[in-house]
């Protein structure tokens, strides 16, 4: 790699110090780096890219920046390094003291790069089309408002597959299966598999449980009519944003996306590794 565009969550990265730190590495080692200096700045900048050369982006923080800049950047086909400037990274992998050797690498081209699935979601309000978006963890059915349960019906490939009352639905993909879904009671997903994890959240019944779909499924997931006749509410978010409201008779669409996140691998560790060294300091 020659040329770096870096991202930066400006509350852990202040001033971004350490981003100028690593754009003056690059720069010494005759590698062309652009540091996007403001977050606000969002798709104005990342539009310049597509006419840039970059061939790879460093994002500092945490999974939580890593995931915003995916979606944003989806599409562009480029790769993230994360930067762990966090507390518990499963896809910024790279902590701030390897930073000079990872860097290293990549300019070696000493890396692998995997590509992880992502989904995309339709929001219909109405019986049209609020919204769009595609997530690399998850998408989230939340119930909002008061404080009483949803009724939510799914429907896989148009057929009707059963009716859930709890305060929420997460559709995960399998590198989402070790985030939200997990805490729901949802099963880790090796994050090569091209899956969707649908997984109830505080289900209001004794025998539910997370059910793994193929890749190929649609899934359609609507808000049931609300009880005593009132109309139930929920929040739709991709990737903990984009939040979307929608309420009884409304549905959101989700499938494997056609878009991809490609993710440098500088540590040639497999997942069970990395899974069980999370899981031990969880």
């Amino acid at each position: 790699m020659r040329s770096f565009y870096i991202i930066a969550n400006s509350e852990k990265d202040e001033n971004l110090k350490l981003s100028h730190e690593i754009a003056d590495y690059l720069k010494s080692r005759g590698m062309c780096c652009t540091v996007r200096e403001k977050e606000e700045e969002g798709a104005e900048s990342y539009e310049r890219l597509k006419e840039a050369e970059v061939e790879g982006i460093l994002v500092l923080g945490g999974d939580g920046t890593l995931l915003r800049a995916a979606r944003e950047l989806a599409g562009l086909k480029i790769p993230f390094l994360g930067i762990n400037l966090g507390h518990l990274g499963y896809l910024a992998e790279i902590e701030e003291q390897n930073v000079q050797t990872a860097l290293d690498q990549l300019i070696a081209d000493d890396y692998t790069v995997e590509e992880r699935m992502m989904l995309s979601g339709s929001v219909w309000v109405n019986g049209k089309e609020l919204g769009h978006d595609v997530a690399l963890n998850d998408i989230v059915l939340n119930r909002q408002g008061n404080l009483k349960v949803v009724d939510y019906d799914i429907y896989v490939n148009g057929e009707y597959l059963y009716s859930s009352t709890a305060d929420g639905i997460i559709v995960s993909t399998p590198t989402g299966s070790t985030g939200y879904s997990l805490s729901a009671g949802g099963p880790i997903v090796s994050p090569e598999a091209s899956i969707l994890v649908l997984t109830p959240i505080c289900s209001h019944t004794l025998n539910s449980r997370s059910i793994v779909f193929s890749g190929e499924e649609c899934i359609r997931i609507r808000i049931g009519e609300g009880r005593h006749g009132g109309a139930d509410e929920s929040c739709v978010t991709f990737d903990g944003d984009s939040c979307f409201q929608v309420k009884s008779g409304d549905y959101v669409e989700l499938q494997k996306a056609a878009e991809v996140t490609r993710i440098i691998k500088i540590n040639q560790v497999s997942f069970l590794e990395v899974l069980r060294e999370k899981l031990s300091r969880s």
